[in-house]
């Protein structure tokens, strides 16, 4: 799908990507699950950039969950060492195009090096307004939640939806419009619960490293054939109510 050739308001604002398969697409090509997460990046990067240039302000990564904390120390390590040596420059890359750089989740679970990477590179970026790249890690939406609730408690605040919105992770940010997860599952998996009321779901049985820039394409033209009424009947759409 050509930049041209979309219309309106088909290009969704805000993306957010559920990077799901690196290790399993690792496997079938009999490689350690380390190379699949370096493919990852290379993928998540090249999406990026394909998204900013078709038109969407805001993009975010699922890529790492508190879950995912759980698994093998060796995976783990090799997960932190690729923050380590491409994070930075990685981001520094594609925040050149004027993108504002959040890490979103309990960075405190990180090892601490791994925790200055993720500050300096925020701190590189904190300048820029109009778009934004979200990276979750060591995330978990119930405990985001729970974070921006105990925010208000401690300062007295009877919460709002309005306000718990802005107490989140994401505060300030439109919620996303399109959700993708890759990987051939087809749930949630405890990312955005609170953000994605209103978005619009695309699974795609491809692994993440394997999604390709029409692949993209071919998620947001699912987004543009959706009507999004947010309760309203076609008739108020259609007169602009």
């Amino acid at each position: 799908m050509a930049k041209n050739t979309i219309k309106g308001n088909a290009i969704p604002k805000h993306i957010a990507i559920i990077m799901d398969g690196n290790g399993r697409w690792a496997k079938a090509r009999l490689r350690p699950r380390s190379y699949g997460h370096k493919k990852g990046v290379d993928r998540m990067i090249g999406l990026m950039e394909h998204a900013f240039d078709l038109g969407v302000d805001y993009i975010t990564v699922y890529a790492l969950s508190t879950e995912n904390l759980r698994r093998p120390q060796k995976e783990l390590d090799g997960l932190f060492e690729l923050i380590r040596t491409r994070f930075l420059d990685c981001m520094r890359k594609v925040c050149a195009r004027g993108a504002r750089l959040r890490i979103i989740g309990e960075r405190a679970l990180l090892p601490a090096d791994v925790q200055e990477i993720l500050a300096q590179s925020e701190d590189e970026t904190k300048h820029f307004t109009g778009k934004g790249i979200n990276v979750a890690l060591a995330y978990g939406s119930r405990a985001e939640i729970v974070r921006a609730a105990n925010l208000a408690v401690e300062k007295g605040e009877t919460l709002t939806e309005e306000r718990l919105s802005e107490l989140l992770y994401t505060g300030g940010q439109p919620d996303p419009d399109l959700i993708i997860r890759t990987g051939k599952e087809v749930r949630l998996s405890n990312f955005l619960l609170w953000q994605a009321a209103y978005a619009e779901l695309y699974f795609s049985d491809k692994m993440f490293p394997e999604f390709s820039d029409s692949d993209l394409d071919e998620a947001i033209a699912y987004f543009s054939s959706k009507t999004r009424r947010y309760g309203k009947t076609d008739e108020q759409i259609e007169k602009g109510e």
